[in-house]
């Protein structure tokens, strides 16, 4: 009978190697989602940043003293919807708060009759595509609608 000597190692060549080509993969991804997720929260925030903003401005405009309530005409409207979008009260094309964010996202209006609000609803588009293909029925959705809503009372 011979023995057959065993060195120590030998049989082990490689398997760091095969193992970082599986983990590789998930670790990207993993990356690629936590960059995502705060990429998704550097826009909600700044949405509602400019929500906030917007409704303050509001609620100093469309507040009338004579009357005692707010009232909101279609020049603040369209301003307060500017400056939800632009961060201004005027348009300047090009400089949204958040990339692919209207006027039309925007609603303004008044609750009861001494408090305004400002809804602003922006649909998150991921760097990597809208959606993940599924090995099995319809494919992942990665689309995020994001909703920024603030009430104030009219000052």
């Amino acid at each position: 009978m011979h023995s057959h000597s065993f060195k120590p190692g030998q049989a082990q060549r490689g398997v760091a190697m095969v193992e970082f080509a599986i983990a590789l993969p998930l670790l990207l991804l993993l990356l690629l989602a936590i960059a995502e997720f705060g990429r998704m929260l550097y826009h909600y925030n700044n949405l509602l940043q400019a929500n906030r903003d917007a409704v303050r401005y509001l609620a100093g405009e469309a507040w009338n003293g004579n009357l005692g309530q707010v009232v909101i005409d279609p020049v603040v409207e369209a301003r307060t919807k500017n400056l939800a979008v632009y961060g201004v009260p005027v348009p300047q094309s090009g400089s949204e708060v958040v990339p692919g964010l209207t006027t039309a996202n925007v609603t303004v209006g008044a609750v009861g009759s001494e408090h305004v609000r400002v809804s602003t609803s922006y649909q998150f588009q991921p760097v990597i595509g809208n959606s993940l293909p599924a090995l099995i029925g319809n494919a992942i959705p990665l689309n995020v609608q994001l909703v920024a809503t603030t009430v104030m009372r009219g000052l």
